[in-house]
């Protein structure tokens, strides 16, 4: 869905990101993570055609972004992290100002309005001002803004910063509920074990750097599988290339992480295979990735592969 090629982005001084690529597929949920200063907010801005690189290309469905900046901004909904709403007007009319400027019809803006306010649980708040809704509610009208346009592709930039742990997890069901709908998510946050809640994938960004994009569950009628033989074995990865159906997503001289079909029969024929061909198999169990190790573990082989 978003394919993103050798993006260049530079401030005065400093280039934020450098040469990043990556692509996001249709339906997931996506966590950007990476220390403050990585460049995340500045990738979210280029996703959703508020910056314009240097170099490089952003594309949607096969479309150049900053080809047709507003046409985008009917695909994309964007929430920052310092978001701002008009304090004197009630919620019925931030969500009335966003649709309008959405290009929402009209005639059926009346009804958008109503169910996006009940999809995020505020329409008892509807004739409040903005400025007197709770900090979680005034979270939830932002983000009713940044969607009230049915966008394909949300852009969440920390939208959990300073909620409540019964709100977080309230966020994290509506967005379950939004992949649900059909639309694909890419969320920046510090806090990884809130994350693990929703996210499909991970994208690792480190000093303007993508250096990890990893699947953290298994796409439709696979499964993820871990993998250890009893020693080092630098050919691990070919001998696994041989295997039909497996896809690699990690590997080393011992140990990897597969995946392969959910069917249980193929995965017994599978580990026969590897047996049969000479793989010292001593461990081969279904894998639940954990973000936080998947994450310090992409960003201590990144730090080790400096030092060499």
């Amino acid at each position: 869905m978003i394919e993103v090629r050798s993006l260049v982005f530079d401030y005065p001084g400093k280039r934020a990101l450098k040469e990043v690529s990556f692509s996001l597929r249709q339906g997931s949920i996506t966590a950007l993570v990476g220390p403050n200063g990585a460049g995340k907010t500045t990738l979210l801005r280029c996703l959703a055609a508020l910056e314009e690189p240097v170099s490089g290309t952003i594309l949607l469905d096969g479309r150049d972004i900053l080809a047709d900046p507003r046409a985008t901004h009917r695909q994309i909904g964007y929430l920052s992290d310092f978001f701002g709403l008009y304090e004197e007007l009630t919620a019925q009319q931030c969500l009335d100002y966003a649709a309008l400027s959405h290009g929402v019809d009209p005639e059926t803006q009346p009804d958008w309005i109503l169910s996006c306010a009940r999809q995020l649980e505020i329409d008892g708040k509807l004739n409040q001002k903005a400025g007197s809704l709770s900090r979680g509610q005034r979270q939830r009208l932002a983000i009713a803004q940044a969607i009230i346009h049915r966008p394909r592709l949300l852009l969440l930039d920390e939208p959990a910063s300073g909620l409540d742990p019964e709100s977080r997890h309230s966020l994290s069901l509506l967005f379950r509920r939004l992949q649900e709908a059909g639309m694909t998510l890419l969320v920046s946050s510090h806090i990884l074990s809130e994350l693990e809640e929703y996210c499909t994938d991970m994208l690792v960004l480190q000093e303007g750097r993508i250096i990890d994009n990893t699947p953290l569950v298994a796409r439709e009628e696979q499964a993820l599988f871990e993998l250890r033989v009893a020693e080092a074995l630098p050919d691990l990865e070919n001998a696994l290339l041989q295997l039909a159906g497996v896809e690699i997503v990690r590997v080393n001289q011992g140990s990897a992480l597969i995946s392969c079909s959910s069917d249980p029969a193929r995965q017994h024929e599978l580990l026969r295979e590897m047996i049969a061909g000479g793989l010292r198999v001593c461990a081969f169990g279904q894998s639940k990735q954990n973000m936080q190790d998947v994450y310090l573990r992409t960003v201590q082989g990144d730090r080790q592969k400096g030092v060499r």
